[in-house]
């Protein structure tokens, strides 16, 4: 069997998610659009923290999407593994720092 939960496919049917929920659905793509203009942030540093976040979230689709825009927007490879690794980073010491979590509760317990 040749198949997977995550199917490629898919990703162009994203906009789709507004056919039950009409209303809703434009609204988030209206703002969506709006927060990836050029801004404080240019496009393609905007598309570089799409593709970290992609990674923290683990998100295929976002992934596959933030890849290609990054190399339409001009990032090259090396930037956007950088912008990978950050987000390795940022996530290993979010989990890392619940350890002082655990650390107060086996101090709680122990005494």
């Amino acid at each position: 069997m040749d198949s997977a939960y995550y199917n490629p496919a898919d990703l162009p049917k994203f906009g789709n998610v507004t056919e039950w929920q009409p209303e809703l659905g434009r609204k988030f793509f209206d703002y969506y659009g709006e927060v990836f203009k050029e801004g404080a942030l240019t496009e393609r540093e905007k598309s570089l923290i799409a593709l970290a976040v992609a990674h923290a979230v683990q998100c295929p689709y976002c992934i596959d999407a933030y890849s290609t825009d990054c190399l339409q927007k001009g990032a090259d490879e090396a930037q956007m593994m950088e912008a990978v690794h950050v987000a390795v980073a940022i996530k290993g010491g979010a989990a890392l720092v619940h350890g002082v979590q655990m650390m107060n509760k086996v101090k709680e317990v122990s005494m």
